[in-house]
């Protein structure tokens, strides 16, 4: 998970406890770094809607997508 330094992460710690996920946070303004990061997101959703069971995508179809995320053009 990747999140600015806004207040609404005070507590940050517990979400990683409770979840097991790590965060990430942007470096301050660096504003920038959240819409790079949104805009994977939206990229990414187009292979994983957001109904999507991550308990059911396999090790090898993400890496198919990272593969055609990272070999894809750019402008």
């Amino acid at each position: 998970m990747t999140y600015d330094n806004g207040i609404e992460m005070a507590k940050h710690e517990f979400i990683t406890q409770k979840t097991g996920t790590n965060i990430y946070f942007a470096h301050p303004y660096s504003s920038w770094e959240r819409a790079t990061n949104k805009n994977t997101n939206g990229l990414i959703r187009r292979y994983l809607p957001k109904d999507t069971d991550f308990n059911k995508i396999d090790q090898k179809t993400l890496v198919d997508i990272q593969k055609k995320l990272n070999n894809r053009s750019r402008k």
